[in-house]
């Protein structure tokens, strides 16, 4: 079923959730609640993301709110810390956050910082965790191909269970493993953004350019368009958030539920980046895990309370519902959107 875009807007609430941490350069998490026949979705494609590309995050909320989800293969997930571009000393506080986590997505190559920055960053998140926990960075396709090299050289001597999206672009990740292979050094690379904000995310896989792909349920389109990603790229997959209230997060887990193969934990704990949320218990990991039963009871927790408390101003309420607007019209155009 696929709302009218007058059914949208009638079901659309937006609000603006504070973060503990500034992350990925936002220290406040606009998003749109969306409560459809199915239960509550989620809108919330970043600002300066075009609308064709937050069209595909349309998709995904319309699935969740007024289609179907495929079928759940495992009862829980497991779900890795994330630690933002921060200080060494604040590393604890955050880590802290995470119930028993034994896994650490990591910032790396933040604007204004030095591989040193990235190094005591991750050699204290090392230090917190153990020798036995799993490290992997991202550093959002900051690096060129030689910094990706100094650096993942250097980081790979704390033990890198992966570096995800060192560079911009395909052909980079391509020369990178390359080049890493020559060198003797073994981190793995994973594709992000050369996946949710790609034309063709296969291109990935044709061109040897990653040994892992990590997907989120809105950039995608939905759960079972992130799934045929998966299964077209035929490469172990890792299901992460961006930065999602809880809501969307529940979906993230159903992902990771559904996909028949999952050697990874996965980035769904960032509910413990923000302040507040929608929902009175926000879906945070317990013993490292989140069960898809609670996942589920989230979405229909939603606190209308918590989204009158939240709401944003008119102004910026009148720029979501325009955006909503466009991206409900290029939704209706795209043969992806019909595809079963």
């Amino acid at each position: 079923m696929t709302p009218e875009t007058e059914d949208l807007l009638a079901a659309a609430t937006v609000v603006r959730l504070p973060m503990r941490v500034r992350f990925r350069g936002v220290t406040a998490r606009e998003a749109v609640l969306l409560e459809g026949p199915s239960g509550w979705a989620e809108w919330a494609p970043f600002p300066e993301y075009s609308d064709a590309d937050a069209a595909r995050w349309l998709g995904a909320a319309i699935e969740a709110g007024w289609g179907e989800l495929p079928a759940a293969v495992r009862t829980e997930v497991g779900v890795n810390a994330t630690v933002p571009a921060l200080a060494p000393e604040q590393v604890g506080p955050v880590l802290a956050r995470y119930d028993r986590c034994r896994t650490a997505k990591v910032k790396v190559a933040e604007a204004g910082q030095q591989l040193a920055d990235d190094l005591a960053r991750v050699r204290e998140v090392r230090a917190v965790l153990g020798p036995t926990a799993r490290i992997r960075v991202d550093a959002n396709g900051a690096w060129t191909l030689a910094q990706a090299v100094e650096a993942l050289t250097a980081l790979s001597a704390v033990g890198l269970e992966y570096a995800e999206q060192p560079c911009a672009s395909v052909e980079e990740l391509a020369e990178l493993r390359l080049a890493l292979a020559r060198a003797g050094v073994d981190v793995p690379i994973a594709a992000d953004e050369s996946i949710r904000r790609a034309e063709d995310p296969l291109r990935v896989a044709r061109m040897g350019a990653a040994d892992l792909v990590v997907v989120k349920v809105a950039p995608l389109g939905g759960v079972a368009r992130a799934t045929r990603v998966v299964e077209g790229a035929g490469l172990p997959a890792v299901v992460s958030s961006a930065l999602d209230t809880s809501v969307g997060l529940a979906l993230g887990v159903r992902l990771a539920a559904a996909l028949p193969r999952l050697e990874h934990d996965c980035g769904l704990g960032t509910a413990a980046l923000l302040e507040q949320d929608v929902v009175p218990a926000p879906l945070l990991p317990v013993d490292g895990r989140i069960d898809v039963s609670r996942a589920d009871a989230t979405r229909g927790a939603v606190s209308r309370e918590r989204l009158a408390a939240y709401c944003v101003e008119p102004g910026r309420d009148s720029w979501w519902r325009e955006r909503l607007t466009r991206s409900a019209k290029i939704y209706a155009t795209e043969t992806w959107a019909t595809q079963s």
